[in-house]
């Protein structure tokens, strides 16, 4: 398969995990605990992914001033962009629901569409690296295509469910969520064409950026549902999330 098709593949792969969330969402009530303790796994696989791959990637081919720089500047735009979509209804795009006040501002029509950019700010940077990890011959990172998809399962879900109460049908439903698995597809697909020729201080500065929005998500998102609804396991669960991608990151080096 060619380059930028198999970068296209493989985010879209990692975004058709919100459509599989999705349909679950639509079609049945899973316990809010199940989702946040796949919520919790995903956060240890990406905590790894950031750390052993991202990063490590990152400073080997740029060094620390690109990697740093990057990395910053990944976490200050996703804070800024995460603060707006939060006040336009997107809190809580990655809870599960358990909170009255967090249903109903799920189910607000208004903020559904709010949630669905919420999740295109969650995964363009987790899309891009997908891309990224390709380029020079390099195997894509199955411990980021892991994470990837482990982090949207439970945002499908849990956002399927609320734009249902708020009478929304399938069509409209299954259409955001394959939109947007559509558009991670794009993403790794342009994270691989456009950095293809690019310096090795730009593709370290484009990785670390990815790596700083991600764990700033984590903190903002995900942390905080896998805490709430698995006490005090999520630690645990976490960390076997963690284990998990560490193996995978070194069995496949």
């Amino acid at each position: 398969m060619a380059g930028p098709l198999e970068a296209g593949f493989w985010g879209f792969g990692g975004g058709s995990a919100l459509l599989i969330g999705a349909g679950v969402g639509y079609a049945a009530r899973l316990p809010q605990r199940l989702i946040a303790a796949i919520m919790a796994v995903g956060s240890g696989v990406l905590i790894s992914a950031v750390a052993f791959d991202l990063m490590d990637e990152a400073y080997a081919r740029g060094g620390f001033d690109s990697t740093a720089a990057g990395f910053l500047a990944g976490a200050l735009v996703y804070t800024i962009a995460n603060i707006a979509v939060s006040r336009s209804g997107a809190k809580h795009r990655k809870r599960s629901g358990s909170n009255p006040a967090q249903s109903q501002a799920s189910a607000d029509s208004g903020s559904g569409a709010a949630i669905a950019i919420g999740a295109l700010l969650d995964g363009i940077p987790e899309s891009v690296v997908i891309g990224l990890s390709l380029l020079h011959g390099g195997g894509v990172s199955t411990v980021t295509v892991a994470a990837v998809f482990l982090s949207n399962v439970p945002e499908g879900l849990s956002s399927a469910a609320g734009m249902k109460k708020a009478g929304r049908g399938p069509l409209y439903i299954f259409g955001v969520w394959g939109g947007i698995a559509l558009a991670s597809g794009i993403a790794a697909l342009l994270g691989y064409v456009l950095l293809a020729d690019a310096s090795a201080d730009l593709i370290a500065a484009t990785t670390a950026v990815a790596a700083g929005a991600i764990l700033a998500m984590l903190v903002d998102t995900m942390i905080p549902e896998a805490t709430e609804e698995t006490h005090e396991f999520s630690g645990l669960i976490t960390v076997g999330g963690f284990l998990l991608a560490f193996m995978l990151s070194k069995l496949g080096g």
